[in-house]
């Protein structure tokens, strides 16, 4: 394991910012409830009940989309009419009041650099030798299986990619799902039912708590990367076994992320691998956000420290984010796969992934891998971790409150107020950049934030150019605290 040295980054925001962004919350609720009070003496009503019939769904968070997600709608799901490469179109939205739907208002689209999208490796993109194949691909195979694999089996193009991706991930086997979201959702399951235990990282991905959901056991949360908290979780269930009868678990269940998607951070996962084996626990690890993007040879938070992929059970993964297509992946021992072939929902009941995506995935990890006979896998990992690393230096200089590790190619900067979210992502755009902002329930209720995500495509000057415009903006809506209250752990 490379020898790697920990530091902390400890700022103090103070009460202030804490103190505005409930003020601003309270103000808002106040005009939301104030604007529903005159909606009803006015005859409006949305929520009609039946009498004596329960409500279809929560009044208030019905309210909240109304009043309060409604007055920022704009800020998120903007469409675009290009790829999502290094720049894109955003086309322009409007709306007569923010309770309307949003209409394209057939302006021309605002070319912008795109600092949102999943595009680590910088694959999105319609030339070059990885979109011939995908091309050529059509042409052979065609645009969709139209049933799913237990029927028809696989296509040549997925099952030449799971076997790529078991040879890259350094496991047996490897099973390729259409889906990302139900690569999670659909696999757990089937991977453990009643008199399980699961042990999930506190912030891990909406897809694997819904998984944990479907599973029908127990679930238990430990704090977010907290390996103390971890083992303290496991050793207390251990010696109290299953609810009421006390008979002991017929397995526990640890799932973690490699990257987090909000954070920015790497798992902690050395010393969590330490916990699998001391108490002879299981060890699944979703590297949607890690693999193609972290290590010397993109193959995820394992070969970021240097840990074979024997130490951890199941590797779960994503091919949207740094290859450029759609899906997911699981790989594990043969055995495991193939009962997964059987007893995935995700498997029996979806259909298989379309050729030309997997031919997409498919020549983009040989490139990763310098299987295609160049450097240029090697070379797009390189650009993406200098990227990475020096964007986030340069606004941490800047003074703003950024969160996440070293080589991480997600980039959080802290808002701390509801109404800056809007207001950054607005300004952003007409400044030509387009942005992720997050807010709650995402997040926290008091860690609104943006959520930069960089690619090897960015170029040094797109870079210098976002820095400027994002410096100036933060100018503009006072987002430089000189003290924050967040630890930011980084790995020098």
């Amino acid at each position: 394991m490379e020898d790697k040295e920990d530091f902390e980054h400890e700022d103090h925001v103070g009460i202030f910012p804490i103190l505005m962004l409930y003020i601003s919350y309270a103000f808002i609720i106040f005009n939301g409830k104030l604007a529903e009070f005159v909606g009803k003496l006015k005859g409006e009503r949305y929520l009609i009940t039946p009498d004596g019939y329960a409500p279809l769904f929560v009044e208030f968070e019905y309210f909240y989309q109304r009043r309060m997600y409604g007055r920022i709608k704009d800020a998120w799901d903007r469409p675009i009419n290009s790829i999502a490469g290094a720049w894109i179109n955003v086309m322009p939205r409007s709306s007569k009041h923010y309770s309307q739907r949003l209409e394209l208002t057939g302006e021309k689209p605002i070319r912008c650099l795109n600092l949102g999208s999943y595009n680590y490796l910088g694959f999105a993109q319609s030339e070059g030798p990885v979109a011939d194949k995908v091309v050529e691909s059509i042409y052979r195979y065609g645009t969709y299986t139209g049933s799913t694999s237990s029927e028809v089996g696989l296509s040549q193009a997925q099952r030449e990619l799971e076997q790529l991706t078991a040879r890259f991930i350094g496991k047996e086997d490897a099973m390729v799902f259409e889906m990302g979201f139900a690569t999670n959702s659909g696999t757990l399951p089937a991977l453990i039912g009643k008199g399980g235990l699961i042990i999930s990282d506190s912030l891990n991905h909406a897809s694997l708590a819904t998984g944990c959901k479907n599973t029908g056991c127990k679930v238990k949360v430990f704090r977010h990367n907290d390996a103390k908290h971890l083992e303290e979780v496991v050793r207390q269930s251990i010696i109290e076994g299953q609810p009421r009868t006390r008979r002991p678990w017929t397995m526990i269940l640890i799932i973690i992320e490699g990257i987090y998607s909000m954070e920015g951070e790497t798992s902690n996962l050395p010393e969590i691998i330490a916990i699998k084996k001391k108490y002879k626990c299981y060890l699944y690890v979703d590297e949607a956000h890690s693999i193609g993007a972290l290590g010397k040879t993109g193959r995820g938070v394992l070969d970021y420290y240097g840990i074979p992929a024997s130490e951890v059970d199941i590797m779960m993964g994503t091919y949207t984010k740094s290859f450029g297509s759609i899906g997911g992946y699981v790989a594990a021992d043969k055995s495991l796969i193939d009962h997964l072939r059987q007893s995935s929902f995700s498997a029996v009941y979806a259909n298989s992934m379309s050729p030309p995506c997997a031919v997409q995935a498919l020549e983009a990890l040989r490139c990763i891998m310098g299987e295609d006979g160049t450097d240029i896998g090697a070379q797009k990992l390189k650009q993406l971790h200098d990227n990475s690393n020096y964007f986030r230096e340069r606004i941490r200089e800047m003074g703003f409150v950024i969160l996440g590790n070293k080589d991480s190619p997600v980039i959080p900067l802290m808002l701390f107020n509801p109404a800056k979210l809007s207001a950054f992502s607005r300004l952003a755009l007409e400044r030509h950049i387009a942005v992720v902002v997050v807010g709650y329930p995402a997040t926290p209720l008091t860690e609104p934030r943006t959520r930069f995500c960089i690619s090897a495509s960015h170029t040094r000057e797109d870079l210098d150019w976002a820095c400027e415009i994002i410096n100036e903006i933060g100018d503009e809506i006072s987002l430089k605290f000189n003290k924050n209250k967040y630890t930011n752990k980084l790995i020098k």
